[in-house]
């Protein structure tokens, strides 16, 4: 059983636990799909989050019945033109745009002399960090490109793990979706989820959003578990 004295540090997931940058990748998309005939509508952005780029490409070209219309570099072209203009979209983050209460715990933590890392697949995430701001408060960033697997491996943990130079034991992971939280339960960390996404990995400990986040209530809930 962690203790709350036994943690030293924290690794985070990025989108939806730091910022949101889901609205930016709806307008890419609505974008590139606007240019191959496709009807945007809701349904059809909520069927793209979470997916790969190229899948989701796929799924724009075969709702509007343009799967045939493209050659494979062509679509390689499209889905590159969407990063690129997703990337000028992020770059108009400000520090404004860190989610409710997670500047607050950053401070709080900064100040309490906790360790912090950043894990995510997000190859853009020193990019958003410089924009809100807060890039100085992380000692490292995982790199994407140097995992062998994605989440739910718990690679993207244990990497965290070691840019803090901590045992799994003084580590909190923080995660909004279920297979992040499964990677950090793999990393041997504890587990704190955001949102109703990840509670259904059963994280060690559960808060309903980011403004919840705090010390204080992770230290309370887990003296409970201790209890």
């Amino acid at each position: 059983m962690v203790h709350f004295s036994d943690i030293k540090g924290f690794a985070f997931d990025l989108d939806g636990v730091i910022t949101d940058t889901a609205r930016f990748h709806e307008q890419a998309w609505h974008r590139t799909a606007d240019q191959v005939g496709t009807k945007w509508d809701q349904a059809l952005a909520s069927s793209l989050r979470g997916i790969s780029r190229m899948d989701s490409l796929e799924m724009i070209l075969k709702a509007g019945h343009h799967e045939n219309d493209y050659s494979e570099q062509e679509k390689e072209a499209l889905a590159d033109e969407k990063n690129h203009y997703y990337q000028q979209l992020i770059k108009k983050l400000t520090p404004n745009d860190i989610l409710p209460g997670m500047k607050s715990f950053l401070d709080e933590l900064k100040d309490n002399d906790y360790l912090m890392s950043v894990a995510s697949a997000s190859k853009n995430a020193p990019t958003i960090l410089q924009g809100l701001g807060i890039n100085d408060y992380f000692i490292g960033v995982v790199d994407p490109a140097s995992l062998h697997a994605g989440k739910p491996d718990p690679e993207i943990f244990v990497k965290a793990g070691q840019l803090l130079g901590l045992q799994a034991g003084q580590i909190i992971g923080l995660e909004d979706a279920a297979a992040g939280i499964r990677s950090i339960k793999g990393a041997g960390q504890t587990a704190l989820g955001i949102g109703p996404a990840a509670k259904t990995a059963d994280p060690d400990l559960y808060f309903n959003d980011t403004s919840e986040v705090s010390l204080a209530n992770i230290r309370d809930d887990l003296t409970k578990i201790e209890g």
